[in-house]
């Protein structure tokens, strides 16, 4: 991946979707859906003004989708979207730090390397860049699906996708809703954190909320749990107080029936703002199919991505980590 082409094209899309934002009175982000669909498809759609067209023929002439690896692609459209996230007002509307998505892929990559094919699913998607970053590093045949309820975020995931060459299926839906679909392999997912709304929905749910609303974050666990394979695992990015709230009980409970803990790794601190809006990821295993718990769950408390040392020291032991438990499930 060179920067110097993550630079050319993010400079590309940005000056293009301000345009775009401009001249059809539409967010920014919304304009960058715009401009990411335009260059995948080549051209300007029908419904948009004969002046736009014409401007962004003459644009497209300056640029080539083919000139780009996919890391190169899902680089610039991340840096053009948190641009755009900036300037929006809703919650949801945020994206995975790409060294967190990076670092995710690096472990589905130790969980699954003796795959040659595997399915999986996002089911909080938003604009797509956890599920493409992960994609990116796994080599093998993958077959993908995505959730999200947002319809600017599945717009972006769906063109980010189309660009990278990801074949992904996307549901548009309340992901806490049922799917039409079969049981994965790997569940992935920067889970949103708070209280879910819609107590008709929760009450399917084991790890409904006794009193009150139930929380979001427990529901995409147990939802996530539902469509994995026995035996499948699933990674989360969850709060550090995950296991400390009022209804942890009911989660510890609920996860000694359901999955084996394989993982909790720390994010570091450098990561976040505020101390008690640190993260961790969260590594699943859902029982049955000869699924076993590890000897010992892969705990740690992560160092800072910026700093290399550290960082080369605790994925050796973590590297030696997977061998034990890779070795322990044959």
């Amino acid at each position: 991946m060179k920067q110097e082409q993550v630079e050319k094209l993010f400079q590309w899309v940005d000056e293009t979707a301000t345009t775009i934002s401009e001249d059809m009175n539409i967010t920014y982000l919304e304009a960058i859906a715009e401009t990411m669909d335009v260059l995948f498809n080549g051209q300007p759609f029908d419904d948009m003004s004969e002046g736009l067209q014409t401007h962004l023929t003459n644009e497209l002439l300056k640029m080539k989708k083919e000139e780009f690896e996919k890391e190169e692609i899902r680089k610039a459209t991340q840096l053009t979207i948190l641009k755009g996230m900036k300037g929006a007002t809703q919650q949801q509307h945020l994206i995975t730090p790409d060294s967190v998505a990076m670092f995710m892929g690096y472990l589905a990559s130790k969980l699954f390397e003796d795959h040659k094919e595997l399915k999986l699913f996002d089911p909080a998607s938003g604009s797509g860049n956890l599920i493409t970053s992960v994609m990116n590093q796994l080599e093998m045949d993958l077959t993908a699906y995505a959730s999200e309820v947002d319809p600017t975020l599945i717009q972006l995931a769906v063109a980010n996708a189309n660009l990278q060459k990801n074949e992904i299926e996307f549901f548009h839906q309340d992901s806490l809703a049922p799917f039409l679909m079969e049981p994965v392999d790997f569940v992935l997912a920067d889970l949103p954190v708070g209280y879910y709304p819609d107590d008709v929905q929760a009450s399917r749910y084991k790890l409904k909320a006794g009193d009150g609303l139930s929380y979001a974050h427990h529901l995409f666990i147990e939802q996530g749990l539902n469509y994995t394979k026995e035996g499948g695992y699933l990674m989360f990015i969850v709060p550090n107080f995950l296991f400390d709230s009022d209804q942890s009980k009911a989660l510890n409970s609920f996860l000694r029936e359901e999955a084996h803990i394989v993982g909790m790794l720390q994010l570091s601190d450098s990561l976040f703002k505020d101390e008690k809006h640190g993260k961790s990821i969260l590594i699943l295993q859902k029982k049955g199919n000869g699924a076993e718990a590890p000897k010992q769950a892969l705990l740690a408390k992560l160092p800072s991505f910026k700093n290399p040392d550290a960082m080369s020291d605790i994925l050796g032991q973590m590297n030696q980590w997977f061998d034990d438990y890779k070795a322990k499930q044959l």
